[in-house]
């Protein structure tokens, strides 16, 4: 990858481009907490080159993609998606329309995620008498308590691509110096966000990732980080977890 594809990486994330274990993992995550609204009407908010949107396929037609960078937009669409280029702050989308909101690993990413999550509550359906509930926003974005920064870091104006440990536990003025180009939250950075908003908070933890890249260069060691790591979900341990994952529902 150029120096130039690098630096777009950190400033937009990149998206899943091989479906593994981790993706697959997640996946169960987000149709638990979508509680059978996968069924109805989807918008992957930040859909990239449309691998989640592809899985949703199973469970409904109605499925929606915005997407920021015209080449994963263009990759997306080539798979038969509905994709359209925008910005999360402005989906071009009516009020009330999704059933299910996907935010993968987006929010962190935006040029301001208040108004983007202004913009996602905007567009669930408020709950209805006899249905499921309001819609549903499935959120995942990266957790300040894990101790590498995987988006890189910029040192003295020159971006420097991996996973730097440590920097997401220096002061908030020193760590934004260091990584600019993305966020990351607390879970009272989060509820914060949401304060106000006409939502309730159905479901938080924190997880770890799966390690596929670990996993295929050192499979016995890889496999056996995964199960340790993905254990200490059930326990205190978690709040060291790679992302937050966030059920919440419009009422």
């Amino acid at each position: 990858m150029t120096d130039r594809n690098l630096e777009r990486a950190a400033l937009r994330g990149e998206p899943s481009y091989v479906w593994r274990a981790g993706q697959e993992r997640r996946l169960r995550m987000i149709l638990a907490g979508a509680d059978g609204r996968e069924s109805g009407v989807i918008l992957d908010d930040g859909c990239g080159v449309g691998e989640y949107m592809t899985r949703f396929a199973e469970h409904t037609s109605q499925i929606y993609g915005l997407e920021f960078d015209p080449d994963h937009v263009s990759s997306a669409s080539k798979l038969g998606n509905k994709v359209v280029q925008g910005a999360g702050e402005r989906l071009p989308f009516r009020s009330e329309t999704f059933d299910l909101v996907l935010s993968h690993e987006v929010l962190e990413h935006v040029e301001n995620d208040r108004a983007t999550l202004e913009e996602i509550v905007r567009v669930l359906r408020a709950p209805k008498p006899g249905s499921l509930g309001g819609g549903r926003l499935i959120l995942f974005v990266p957790n300040r308590g894990y101790p590498f920064e995987t988006h890189g870091i910029y040192l003295r104006g020159r971006y420097h691509f991996g996973n730097i440990p440590l920097v997401n536990y220096l002061p908030r003025r020193f760590r934004d110096r260091l990584a600019p180009h993305v966020r990351v939250y607390t879970h009272g950075d989060l509820e914060r966000l949401f304060h106000g908003l006409p939502i309730k908070i159905v479901h938080t933890t924190r997880i770890f990732g799966a390690y596929d890249n670990i996993i295929a260069r050192w499979p016995r060691v890889g496999k056996l980080l995964r199960t340790l790591l993905q254990a200490m979900e059930a326990t205190p341990l978690r709040v060291f977890g790679l992302s937050h994952f966030w059920v919440i529902e419009r009422i």
